[in-house]
């Protein structure tokens, strides 16, 4: 059992040197590929914090998305996307704090299973950074975990309305509803979002 505090670098580096990644499918999931599909502007400057093993950031790049920034605070998972996509640059690989990030502004932030991983009395703190990180007009779209919220996480839980009362401070509230194409084991508890900043 880890003794690091949950949140830190070697918290998450042993995670994923021990593959304690519950959350991880191995692939880009369902619903960020269906909404990745219908993306035009291959120009965008999308961040994916949290990225993890970066499958969303893979297929991006993949398929032409050149401005495309993968985010964690471990270099684990890096280093085997590096030899997975070994012409990947360099720089769009940012190893840091989320919520250190600075002078950056992004088209669109795609959220997968980041937002579950921190802690409840975060949420707020996320909510205020993905503002600030946005260019005016930009979006912010994903997946959000719909169960009762727990203690015991990651990943933690949250509902409709809770995400509502959050976000709405911040964001017009484009759409928020069942993913209707989760993968099987996540069918029921998963809500797929996309909202636009507010000026504020």
């Amino acid at each position: 059992m880890t003794t690091w505090m949950e949140g830190t670098k070697q918290y998450w580096d042993e995670r994923y040197l021990n593959r304690h990644l519950g959350w991880d499918i191995g692939e880009v999931s369902t619903p960020m590929k269906a909404y990745i599909d219908q993306l035009r502007d291959r120009e965008v400057d999308i961040l994916v914090p949290g990225a993890g093993n970066g499958y969303e950031v893979g297929y991006l790049f993949e398929n032409g998305f050149k401005n495309v920034y993968a985010l964690d605070i471990s270099e684990v998972p890096f280093a085997a996307f590096k030899k997975t996509y070994p012409d990947f640059p360099e720089d769009q690989l940012l190893l840091c704090d989320f919520f250190k990030l600075q002078g950056m502004k992004f088209d669109l932030i795609l959220e997968q299973t980041f937002f579950c991983a921190l802690k409840p009395e975060m949420r707020e703190n996320y909510a205020e950074k993905m503002h600030s990180l946005l260019k005016d007009g930009g979006i912010i779209a994903g997946v959000l975990f719909d169960f009762p919220l727990k203690e015991d996480g990651p990943p933690y839980g949250g509902d409709k309305e809770a995400y509502r009362d959050l976000f709405s401070k911040y964001f017009q509230i484009k759409k928020l509803e069942r993913a209707y194409n989760s993968i099987l084991p996540r069918q029921g508890s998963e809500l797929f979002f996309i909202f636009e900043k507010k000026s504020i």
